[in-house]
């Protein structure tokens, strides 16, 4: 094994690792020692801008000690998390009583400016205790005589701690006494623990997060059942298409032998429509090697969204710190051979020559268009001071990955592609010269119809695209996957029938130029998704800010570009598929 493949495979096997709260079974002996991470601050309003919890000048218990960090897996340090131990003396089921001191500190202007700006900022902090999620606000703020903002800071952390048997269950935090921020002014930080016994189930534990009455609202329900009642009606729509539009012409050529051709050319100049284009509907594409890569990454982003949901429904990957991050990434990797496959059929059954071209753009377009985004975000964070700057290390971590799995993977996908269905198989005879495209009314135009095509799909997941929006911008912690895997099955389905009604327009009107349009009519999905993250960042959040901004609309390109290739790639494999049926029961050669 190489020097570098050994980098790459540990790299892997790190990324894959928690933090070391996680690797314990969280049982405690009564008086074993509970460490409590810090983790980051930032203004409440900016889910995404925060920031070191000690780039606030809070005093530490013990300042001659290097800090202690939690170091976890590679979806946590993308998420913009840094755990370090607080040095709290606390022990399993030992209260301790009043306001224990953690340290003292007096504030220069400096200092009393930075929790001054802190406090009217609305900064809260996150602090993990057992892999338990605490939040608190640093302070608040309260008009004086004159209605000017005075910000008080709190100096006092009550912690009360459930548990059951050995191990912690519930951890509350009750931040108090205020104290009055200006220069001089001396701060003792102190805190107290209180322990109290529950029946609460530690495997119950995480339930407390999770809002019920939220997610579980009526109207979940009804959207679900109005993009089912979708399904059906635009599945009997291409139903009537395929059977009873078709079923007469299927009827007439059926009953024409070989010694009939002449009946056949004569019936076939009498006629119009998507019979006209027999001879060039199976044409190649314009930039066949962007076609091929869309379908392949798309189609490998489809089976990953897929599976990595279904992951998460049967392993609860939402209740620790970036798994679910961790698990897309290398899932990914892993599937990258389905990519790769699906864009070498693709391009060989089109009689592609530069298959290597098409390899390598399957291969790198979405991890280079996502890394080009990442990059930009990464140097405002960096130039913040912010968490969500990435580090190096873990940067070149996701480089060996790709490097070393995805794209030797991808490469072997290609090459059984291309063997397995190198020789065109077309049920008609590509014409040598291309046919004229007839001009037709405005709303047959391929741009009209790609624009139109993504409405019926995203209308199938308006509704849960508020509750991830609001669950990932709003601190809320989305778990129903069930009902994500079901909203993605039912996007797949409304994306193929739309595609094939969309596709069977298109060819009526004598225009042969299916398989972009088709891809872009799907595709064209992520454009309105992107156009309701805007109204979403406009009327449904509070976010200010150049850094917030940035990230907002940065990692919403990168779903809405996933999003794009997922149904375009399933609109076109769709399509594709419907071509190749009408035809092959038509002899036109």
């Amino acid at each position: 094994m190489s020097p570098w493949l050994a980098v790459a495979l540990l790299g892997l096997a790190y990324s894959l690792g928690g933090a070391e709260a996680s690797q314990k079974d969280h049982k405690y002996a009564e008086k074993e020692a509970v460490v409590l991470w810090v983790n980051k601050v930032g203004p409440y309003n900016n889910p995404t801008e925060t920031y070191n919890y000690f780039s606030l000048p809070y005093c530490r218990r013990y300042p001659d000690k290097k800090p202690e960090h939690a170091w976890g897996g590679l979806g946590e340090v993308l998420e913009g998390n840094e755990l370090i131990n607080s040095h709290y003396d606390i022990k399993f089921r030992v209260p301790v009583w009043g306001m224990q001191p953690i340290c003292s500190m007096a504030l220069t202007e400096a200092k009393a400016q930075q929790f001054h700006d802190a406090i009217v900022g609305q900064y809260w902090y996150e602090l993990f205790m057992d892999d338990l999620p605490i939040w608190a606000f640093v302070g608040e703020t309260i008009k004086d005589k004159d209605g000017n903002d005075m910000a008080y800071i709190y100096t006092h952390k009550h912690f009360d701690i459930s548990f059951n048997r050995d191990r912690i269950i519930h951890v509350n935090l009750t931040a108090n006494h205020p104290v009055l921020v200006k220069p001089g002014v001396n701060l003792t930080f102190t805190y107290a623990v209180q322990w109290t016994p529950t029946t609460t189930p530690f495997a119950r534990r995480f339930e407390r997060y999770l809002d019920y009455s939220f997610f579980e609202h009526k109207i979940h329900w009804f959207s679900i059942f109005n993009s089912f009642m979708m399904v059906l009606f635009l599945t009997g729509l291409v139903a009537i298409i395929l059977m009873r539009t078709l079923r007469k012409d299927y009827a007439r050529y059926a009953r024409i032998t070989e010694d009939d051709m002449e009946a056949l050319e004569r019936d076939l100049a009498e006629e119009s429509g998507w019979k006209m284009v027999h001879g060039d509907v199976f044409r190649p594409p314009r930039n066949l090697v962007l076609l091929a890569a869309c379908v392949g990454t798309g189609a490998q982003l489809a089976l990953l969204a897929l599976g990595v949901v279904a992951l998460t429904i049967a392993g609860s990957f939402f209740e620790e710190r970036g798994t679910i991050l961790t698990a897309f990434i290398v899932c990914y990797a892993l599937t990258s051979c389905v990519g790769g496959y699906v864009s070498g059929s693709f391009y060989a059954a089109n009689d592609g020559r530069a298959w290597i071209r098409a390899m390598l753009l399957t291969a790198g377009l979405f991890p280079g268009l996502c890394f080009g985004i990442a990059f930009v975000l990464n140097t405002i964070a960096i130039c913040y001071k912010s968490l969500a700057a990435v580090p190096f290390g873990y940067i070149m971590a996701v480089i060996l990955l790709w490097s070393f799995i995805s794209f030797p993977l991808c490469l072997i996908g290609t090459v059984i592609g291309r063997n397995w269905n190198s020789t065109p198989n077309w049920p008609c005879r590509v014409k040598r010269i291309p046919s004229p495209v007839p001009d037709r009314k405005w709303y047959l135009r391929p741009a009209i119809i790609t624009a139109a095509g993504g409405l019926l799909p995203f209308g199938s997941i308006f509704i849960e695209m508020y509750f991830i929006f609001t669950s990932f911008w709003n601190y809320k912690v989305y778990y129903v996957y069930g009902f994500m895997l079901l909203v993605v099955c039912i996007l797949l389905i409304v994306t193929a029938c739309v595609t094939i009604v969309g596709t069977y327009f298109l060819l009526n009107a004598e225009n042969y130029h299916w398989q972009w349009t088709s891809f872009g009519m799907a595709g064209s999905t992520a454009l309105y998704v992107f156009l309701y993250s805007i109204h979403y960042f406009v009327f449904k959040t509070k976010m200010t800010g150049f850094f917030q901004t940035c990230f907002y609309f940065g990692y919403t390109s990168m779903l809405c570009l996933g999003l794009g290739l997922v149904c375009g790639a399933v609109g076109h494999l769709a399509a594709a598929a419907f071509v190749r049926t009408i035809y092959r029961n038509v002899k036109c050669d």
